[in-house]
């Protein structure tokens, strides 16, 4: 790991490599591997990093058909959804499947691994995590870590060839147990977000970048899966326009980012329109009140900031899991009629200060998690890795 540098009494550390695979059904788990990327290379500039969406980057025409097909099913057919991801709950993907996988969308796969010669893969969605099992089940010995980027456990995340998984909960390790998993690799680190969202920054300075007002301020996310579309809710915002303060992040959602831009109901002082931003952490810190789809990444990113969340209309499956358990802490609320958002504007309007004070007991309450535990634990395990591969060049 450390090479002399000969005649300079300087050492040189070596670089070792991380790849993050990732599938695009869903933005979290593609951002859980770039969290993980950006706080590997914070604390151990000496890791080289990587992030694919595997299925993506070996068949580009293909996936986003899949993709596209994916999120149109969940959308429209929530129930069929719903059914086969309980009857499947615990059951991990059989050969048959991973072979069909592999053989259809991932034959290069392979090829890939050893051009980019990692010394540990990190898996933040179950596809890729079997694809890497399979290969390591055929005798391609890489170490291989798979962060579980929601407050549940489907038995698809479980394979047996997997060394670590990162869980976000208590409970999620508890399942993991009983699908058989040994307690020796499963910890608990909380699930990754980007080390900007446990930074704090100055209101005014947010407020002054994004021309917003000083005022109770409520933020709505979810563009991607449609929700901007829901008449009802983004109506009844609007007629509070002159009292609170509304932010519609619409992320790569154009069309109904572009729609709402000509509807005379948002074109207000206290109502902000935004496409796609990277500075999601400084929307979170300014609004009171975040309404959204419960992503696992999504509800941990508003977690980390202390914000109350309204859900709206969870994903059947691991949505559905992570309201429950966020709504069990008393973090975030499932929306179930416009009474409760209108609940939370009137105690915006007329019990500001006590929602600040909540606000500020969360944060006390999550102060000891410490945001770079999936980080290191994958450096400890290149360590490990490490010492494996001199421990048997020496018995050699």
């Amino acid at each position: 790991m450390v090479e002399n540098l000969a005649g300079k009494g300087e050492t040189k550390v070596q670089k070792q490599r991380v790849l993050l695979l990732s599938e695009g059904f869903g933005a979290g788990h593609t951002q859980a591997a770039y969290a993980l990327s950006s706080s590997l290379r914070k604390i151990a500039p000496h890791v080289q990093t990587r992030v694919l969406e595997l299925g993506s980057f070996l068949n580009p025409r293909v996936a986003p058909v899949i993709i596209t097909a994916y999120k149109k099913t969940v959308s429209s057919q929530p129930r069929l959804v719903r059914m086969m991801y309980r009857s499947n709950y615990n059951k991990s993907l059989n050969r048959l499947t991973t072979l069909a996988l592999h053989r259809i969308f991932y034959t290069r796969t392979l090829q890939i691994i050893r051009q980019l010669r990692p010394d540990v893969i990190v898996c933040t969605h179950p596809i890729p995590s079997v694809v890497i099992s399979r290969i390591k089940r055929l005798g391609f010995d890489v170490p291989l870590c798979t962060v579980i980027t929601d407050y549940d456990v489907h038995g698809a995340w479980v394979s047996r060839e997997v060394n670590r998984y990162l869980v976000s909960t208590e409970q999620v390790k508890e399942k993991l147990l009983e699908r058989g998993v040994g307690a020796s690799k499963i910890q608990i680190t909380g699930i990754p977000v980007h080390p900007n969202f446990w930074e704090r920054h100055q209101k005014d300075d947010i407020r002054a970048q994004f021309a917003l007002n000083n005022l109770p301020t409520v933020l709505v996310m979810g563009g991607g899966w449609g929700f901007m579309k829901d008449e009802a809710v983004n109506s009844l915002l609007a007629s509070y326009r002159n009292e609170i303060q509304i932010i519609f992040c619409f992320g790569n959602n154009t069309k109904q980012l572009e729609k709402m831009k000509k509807d005379p109901r948002y074109i207000h002082p206290n109502i902000h329109l935004l496409g796609f931003t990277k500075e999601v952490d400084k929307l979170m810190e300014v609004a009171d009140l975040l309404i959204t789809k419960p992503g696992g990444m999504t509800c941990t990113e508003g977690l980390a900031k202390g914000i109350p969340m309204l859900f709206h209309k969870p994903l059947p499956g691991q949505e559905e899991e992570n309201s429950q358990y966020f709504a069990s802490q008393g973090w975030g609320t499932e929306i179930h009629s416009l009474g409760d958002i209108e609940g939370w504007i009137h105690r915006l309007l007329y019990n500001y200060p006590e929602v600040l004070r909540t606000r500020e007991e969360v944060l006390e309450h999550i102060a000891s998690y410490h945001p770079m535990q999936s980080a290191q634990a994958i450096l400890d395990l290149l360590a490990d890795n490490h010492k494996w591969k001199m421990d048997n060049q020496e018995i050699k």
